[in-house]
């Protein structure tokens, strides 16, 4: 990982995010701004491998910066990092491109777990983001997300990818679906890589939606 960038206004929550991600990832350099059109300069101006972001900024949404890394740097990964759990924000940062969404009342320490997982294709998603996913779209969806992918024939899982599909969608994290299921993290793990190539998914919430589909979680 070569650039981390961080978008926060308020100066401690932004050196919290700084202090996270550098130990996350000591060999990264970590560029930080306190607003949203200083966030897509920087996007313009250079490449960043992963990008935190606070939804609510002084001069419009942090959804801007997500809409910017996805369209002039597509390999990028946008994580949100925000105290706002509630639909109204959770949603659209999903449909701009987030592939995580993390809540600030996280530990450092717990943060810090959540990003390094990312090296190991585990998204970045808080356990009740992903059951307020699945709750949402169990009830029948927000209007106007688009669910695009999961309209096609569905893919067959043999039972352990199932068993492990539903598990994933109730928030459970690699250790406790391993603890769970008597396997070791590394092949939930791989199971969980196995699962998302199959289903064309590329985060927990995406997941969460597809076994919502299936029926597997109610």
């Amino acid at each position: 990982m070569n650039a981390l960038l961080v978008v926060e206004d308020l100066p401690d929550i932004r050196a919290w995010l700084v202090d996270a991600a550098r130990i996350a990832f000591p060999d990264c350099e970590v560029v930080a701004v306190g607003r949203c059109r200083e966030g897509v300069a920087e996007v313009m101006a250079r490449r960043f491998n992963v990008a935190l972001i606070d939804l609510e900024l002084p001069d419009g949404s942090g959804v801007a910066v997500i809409q910017a890394l996805r369209n002039h740097q597509p390999q990028a990964v946008s994580v949100v990092v925000t105290i706002h759990d509630d639909d109204d924000h959770l949603f659209p940062a999903l449909q701009a491109g987030a592939f995580g969404y993390l809540l600030k009342e996280s530990p450092r320490d717990a943060l810090v777990v959540q990003l390094q997982r990312m090296t190991q294709g585990e998204p970045p998603l808080s356990p009740s983001i992903a059951r307020r996913v699945l709750n949402y779209f169990s009830s029948g969806g927000p209007r106007g997300f688009e669910l695009g992918r999961f309209d096609a024939e569905e893919v067959a899982l043999n039972a352990r990818e199932t068993e492990i599909l539903q598990r994933v969608a109730k928030g459970y994290t690699l250790p406790e679906i391993a603890g769970q299921l008597g396997l070791s993290r590394h092949t939930v793990a791989d199971y969980v890589k196995q699962i998302y190539r199959k289903l064309n998914v590329s985060s927990r919430a995406e997941a969460a939606l597809e076994a919502a589909r299936r029926g597997l979680v109610r």
